[in-house]
């Protein structure tokens, strides 16, 4: 049976470490600040951009990988004997960058890679990333893989507070007047990713009733929650990433958490103090 060789790219915001303990491989989007390219989580870690992006007038902007990078990894592997490449990429609707890779795919060797959208962005992502890892761990064969993955992408519930309005008016997401009157009244913004593409929920004022509205949520949707790994990220605030830890804990009976810090690309869309809970709904 032929090598499954797993591939992401870094707006799964997990750590390289883990993704090499995984046996995944990644490519890098890029974040320009300054006239300057970083490579996400490779040139600059969430904690530089965080800093960085403190100083008043600074506009980050993000850069897709192209098809060349691509075309470049696939052919190196496929090159190395009988594999096979599964390459599950950051959702369609917030980068190019599964279009770059399905490119790269037509190019190379069609049969022999998939490219799969996880209309998913963090740790949403960065679970169905675990998932697929643990059926390759497994001896699944491609199709069971495929399978897997699927079912983490179907049932992957993503509800998040947005930290900047700032960042959101940027992005054409509210207008500059809302950003200013939610500033000024803490307002809180409740979003989801649907089909791969942000959508807001609802707002509430002030932080403490956002995060008790996210557990609300969250009881509402999750599929036996005590059972799963549970995702939280967070831009900037692992204090208060892990105070939400606790409160699903002791909500939920929660006791397999994954924490990880917002990177480059993504906080560049949602700003510092940003909280995120990603887990399976039915």
């Amino acid at each position: 049976m032929a090598k499954i060789k797993l591939y992401a790219d870094n707006c799964c915001d997990l750590e390289q470490d883990l993704l090499q303990k995984l046996g995944i491989s990644s490519l890098a989007l890029k974040v320009n600040i300054n006239g300057k390219s970083y490579r996400d989580r490779v040139d600059l870690s969430p904690s530089q951009f965080y800093e960085l992006i403190k100083e008043p007038g600074i506009m980050p902007t993000t850069s897709q990988i192209n098809p060349a990078e691509f075309e470049a990894e696939f052919r190196k592997i496929l090159g190395e004997g009988d594999n096979e490449i599964i390459y599950i990429a950051f959702s369609s609707s917030l980068s190019g960058t599964y279009q770059s890779a399905c490119m790269a795919r037509d190019m190379v060797d069609a049969e022999h890679i998939t490219v799969i959208d996880s209309q998913s962005a963090s740790l949403g992502y960065g679970l169905t990333l675990i998932r697929a890892a643990q059926a390759v761990a497994r001896g699944l064969n491609k199709e069971q893989v495929i399978q897997e993955i699927m079912d983490n992408i179907n049932r992957m519930e993503h509800v998040f507070i947005v930290g900047d309005f700032e960042m959101l008016k940027r992005g054409g997401r509210v207008s500059a007047a809302s950003a200013f009157i939610g500033s000024l009244l803490n307002i809180k913004v409740i979003a989801e990713i649907k089909d791969g593409k942000i959508n807001p929920v609802e707002k509430v004022k002030g932080l403490k009733k956002a995060k008790k509205r996210l557990l609300e949520i969250m009881g509402q949707r999750g599929d036996h929650l005590p059972q799963q790994l549970m995702g939280i990220s967070h831009s900037n605030d692992y204090e208060g990433a892990l105070k939400v830890k606790d409160m699903i804990a002791e909500q939920f009976g929660c006791e397999n958490f994954i924490i990880s810090e917002i990177g480059a690309v993504i906080g560049a869309h949602v700003g510092a103090g940003t909280y995120s809970v990603f887990f399976l709904g039915h």
